[in-house]
């Protein structure tokens, strides 16, 4: 990925509704040549999609926490994604390096529901410890993180 399609992805993590006219304007392209710069790293697989980007507030996810999973024996990815993926409040699970075998990032409403999700993590079979950590704010939030 060269310079420029660096800087037209930047653009489009600034914003993602950003016309082809207004990234060219930005980074010294026209907008067909913006277009084309941005299909062939779509077909490429450099850019994977476009997306929403919610505030936590205004969904009611008032709360937010990382919860470290312990695991006996070895689990895989798909083991994971197949235990956490139905919790609507786990919003991602992250293999890690370290003592943890996974990191789950939730949000919710309040307490008694960031409680009710840390209990259902826990009885996941081969989960076997967990250490919680609940977000006191924001510092550096990039889009596409």
């Amino acid at each position: 990925m060269d310079a420029v399609n660096r800087a037209i992805v930047g653009e489009l993590l600034r914003d993602g509704r950003a016309t082809y006219q207004e990234v060219g304007n930005v980074v010294g392209l026209s907008a067909p040549a913006v277009k084309r710069r941005v299909d062939l790293m779509i077909t490429r697989g450099e850019i994977a999609g476009f997306t929403v980007r919610v505030d936590p507030q205004a969904m009611g996810w008032t709360l937010e926490g990382y919860v470290e999973i312990f695991c006996s024996g070895i689990v895989s990815p798909a083991v994971l994604e197949r235990d956490f993926a139905p919790i609507p409040e786990v919003v991602r699970v992250s293999t890690v390096t370290g003592d943890a075998d996974a990191m789950v990032h939730v949000m919710a409403a309040n307490m008694e529901q960031i409680e009710h999700v840390v209990e259902r993590i826990r009885t996941v079979t081969h989960v076997v410890k967990t250490r919680t950590a609940l977000v006191m704010s924001r510092v550096v939030d990039r889009p596409g993180a």
